[in-house]
């Protein structure tokens, strides 16, 4: 539970819709923007969401995403997605952080991925990889405290491989806030 796992940091967590425009967003005056899971083709939420996290990533507010939260902030900063052929579904899935070299086992749910050529701007560090099929699962921003990957940290599949990435967000966030 995604809820849980940033409550357990200490985080009160605020819900909104996915329509929440940028304004109604930064109008919390939020420490950091968590975007979550969600169904389908990540180019349908170009109209209402990836305008949206455009104002938050241009605000500087931290942003930390999974799943198609993870292909939000790219899409919003000029990537694109493509349909998988079959999708990653389930357990078990091997992902090797890039930064560290350690290899994580990791829940999947989704159908699309990040096109690699991503990583040819200089803003973007790939930081996950899926060992099964090469596709991208993980990225951050240099020059923006932004972090992302494609699978599901909260499911614990490993069993706790991947907590370590709430723990990078609220860094983030208290950094953040202490530049304020």
């Amino acid at each position: 539970n995604i809820r849980r796992s940033l409550a357990t940091l200490g985080c009160r967590v605020t819900v909104g819709p996915a329509t929440t425009d940028a304004e109604g967003i930064l109008g919390h005056q939020p420490d950091g923007v968590f975007l979550s899971n969600g169904p389908g083709d990540p180019a349908a939420t170009g109209v209402y969401a990836v305008p949206a996290i455009r104002g938050v990533l241009a605000a500087g507010v931290p942003v930390f995403g999974i799943c198609l939260g993870h292909q939000l902030p790219s899409l919003a900063c000029g990537a694109k997605t493509f349909k998988l052929k079959f999708g990653h579904r389930g357990a078990n899935h091997p992902v090797k952080n890039l930064e560290t070299g350690q290899v994580e086992i990791t829940s999947q749910n989704h159908g699309f991925c990040l096109e690699p050529d991503l990583f040819e701007k200089p803003e973007f560090v790939q930081t996950h990889v899926n060992l099964n099929d090469g596709t991208v699962e993980g990225f951050r921003l240099r020059d923006r405290p932004v972090l992302s990957v494609q699978y599901h940290p909260e499911a614990s599949p490993g069993p706790h491989d991947s907590h370590y990435l709430f723990e990078e967000f609220v860094s983030m966030m208290q950094a953040a806030r202490e530049e304020r």
